[in-house]
């Protein structure tokens, strides 16, 4: 099966998940998406990742984190840049999400980053993503 947008894939996978209430998702690796899960650990989004398998039957398993009450820790994940519309940011124009209580996640030259890591870098790169 053939997709046309991994990403929106794997946070819609991650969305219906979390609002199930499992404990993990499984998703197809790539660099991108590891990158991501990377940074979702990092923010304290997620519990862990782990990369399985070799070759081009390698997966990602991410574990979802979740409050006391069993509420998802991740409450919105939205899609910015896409396929058919792609959306490209300068390190003066990256959107601040919530004010400052969520992430924007920037695709640059020097890699997945915050959008906090790119300003302080000063690169821009495409907006892939929020998160809150």
């Amino acid at each position: 099966m053939s997709l046309s947008d991994p990403i929106a894939d794997m946070l819609t996978r991650i969305r219906n998940a979390s609002a199930a209430g499992a404990k993990s998702v499984e998703i197809p690796h790539s660099r991108m998406k590891e990158g991501l899960a990377r940074i979702l650990k990092q923010e304290g989004y997620i519990s862990d990742y782990t990369v399985s398998g070799e070759g081009a039957r390698k997966g990602l398993r991410i574990r979802l984190k979740y409050v006391r009450e069993g509420d998802p820790v991740i409450t919105g994940l939205r899609r910015v840049s896409r396929p058919s519309l792609r959306r490209y940011v300068a390190a003066t124009e990256i959107p601040r999400v919530l004010g400052g209580m969520g992430i924007a996640v920037i695709s640059t030259s020097s890699g997945v980053m915050t959008g906090h890591e790119a300003r302080k870098k000063n690169v821009g790169g495409e907006l892939l993503c929020t998160i809150w």
